[in-house]
């Protein structure tokens, strides 16, 4: 249903674009969440993407827009506004987002806009962009509730009502000691319950999932996830409460880290290539099929070897596809079970042994299914015994093989700390096709003895 209302939008935007009906096109716009917006520019040019810009009325939205926006997008963009209507803009958003975005620019055009914002603003943006982006110090949120253990939950309710009206997310309460050092967390219903003149250290709760300003946003992700909270907080190594990582930025990190993991399986790199030019996305997927091409010629010179008995005996050739292919989709299902175990926490890599011989197991006991059946198809076929024999053992081991290929490569990365998804796709299907061709012809050739 929303992606039918999607393409009614994009549809209807472009038609009126077409027309020349900015006065009603104006009034769309600015009633459209940013979300809806964003999904329009990708599929209209720079002109039309700064014509819709201009008619938003609201510096906030554009903000919104912008963050919105992916990174090629957003630079094509804003290469046709002026200078001080972008910093207008970035003054308006989170500071989180101001910081993502600033981080796309060059150096000398984001260090022109960090000394035109205000001081408060480009000093909070600049301690952001110290941290690398994918950690938790990266994608923290520096504006949250903080007050200390001594105070009241009387006085803790009239802060939050004159002090802390901007806040993103108010539905916590951090405590911190003199030192600004996390001490507890209560939520607003705490707050709410108790009497007026109770301290918050009476109430708060003390057992506080915190995270390093190092972790990488992925583990922030999993907290988040595992303990169901809306937000959690992020220190420094001295345990000085430095921002917070909110449950909408968490969606963003598991959408973007599925995203990467699929596009690096399938060999097409790990950048969002669909919103990228054609020159570009070739560029970025050519790499990535240099080990399917290596393995191709690798297979190639194996059939070739065998290339006396395939002229004696024609008919070893009409089985290569589907044992190269059984070989291949269970090699894929087994690293894609292992991948997507490591990546949501269900497996460990500890456990690598008891991964692999359950695939190994499971690899067996299909390959046995499906090598009786294609064996008895060539044997209903072709009438020869030791060529039904030999297609049934070769799926056995192709399969076997196979699987665990595609569970003992992930596990063994990620053991070294490589990330798993990279051994995928491209890499393990050709490993295995290499392997398939040569259990088959050296199993066929040994028992028709040719």
């Amino acid at each position: 249903m929303q992606t039918d209302h999607n393409r009614i939008f994009v549809e209807s935007t472009k038609r009126l674009l077409r027309r020349g009906a900015y006065s009603h096109l104006s009034k769309i716009v600015n009633k459209t969440h940013a979300a809806d917006l964003a999904a329009v520019f990708r599929s209209l040019s720079v002109e039309q993407q700064r014509k819709l810009l201009e008619m938003i009325s609201d510096i906030e939205q554009k903000g919104a827009l912008f963050s919105e926006l992916d990174e090629d997008t957003f630079l094509e963009l804003i290469e046709g506004l002026e200078f001080d209507e972008i910093v207008r803009i970035l003054e308006s958003m989170p500071t989180d987002d101001a910081a993502d975005i600033i981080g796309w620019l060059p150096e000398e055009k984001s260090q022109a806009i960090l000394e035109k914002m205000k001081t408060a603003e480009s000093e909070e943006i600049e301690d952001l962009l110290r941290y690398e982006d994918d950690t938790a110090g990266g994608i923290m949120v520096p504006d949250f509730i903080a007050l200390r253990e001594d105070v009241t939950a009387r006085e803790a309710i009239e802060s939050l009502q004159k002090e802390h009206l901007d806040v993103e997310m108010p539905f916590y309460l951090y405590v911190v000691d003199e030192y600004g050092k996390l001490v507890g967390v209560s939520s607003l219903r705490q707050l709410v319950v108790v009497g007026p003149n109770t301290p918050l250290k009476e109430f708060m709760t003390t057992d506080v999932f915190s995270v390093q300003t190092d972790m990488d946003q992925e583990e922030v992700a999993k907290i988040v996830a595992r303990y169901d909270i809306l937000a959690v907080p992020v220190v420094d190594p001295s345990n000085r409460l430095m921002g917070i990582v909110t449950v909408d930025d968490v969606i963003d990190i598991l959408r973007n880290e599925a995203t990467e993991d699929i596009l690096k399986m399938a060999g097409a790199g790990e950048e969002f290539v669909e919103t990228k030019s054609i020159l570009k996305s070739t560029r970025i997927r050519l790499p990535w099929l240099f080990a399917s091409c290596i393995g191709g010629i690798v297979a190639f010179f194996i059939i070739s070897k065998f290339e006396s008995s395939i002229y004696k005996v024609a008919y070893l050739a009409a089985f290569i596809p589907v044992i190269m292919g059984m070989g291949g989709n269970i090699g894929t299902q087994s690293s894609t079970i292992v991948v997507r175990g490591l990546a949501t926490g269900r497996l460990n890599v500890r456990d690598i042994w008891s991964v692999v011989f359950k695939e190994l197991a499971i690899g067996s006991i299909l390959g046995l299914v499906y090598g009786t059946l294609i064996g008895s198809v060539a044997q209903f076929r072709y009438s020869i015994e030791a060529l039904a024999i030999s297609v049934a053992l070769a799926v056995i081991c192709s399969m076997s093989i196979a699987a665990l290929v595609g569970s003992l490569v992930p596990m063994g990365f990620a053991r070294i700390n490589v990330d798993p998804a990279v051994a995928t796709g491209p890499f393990v299907t050709t490993a295995i096709d290499i392997i398939s061709v040569f259990f088959y012809f050296t199993i066929a050739t040994t028992l028709l003895d040719i």
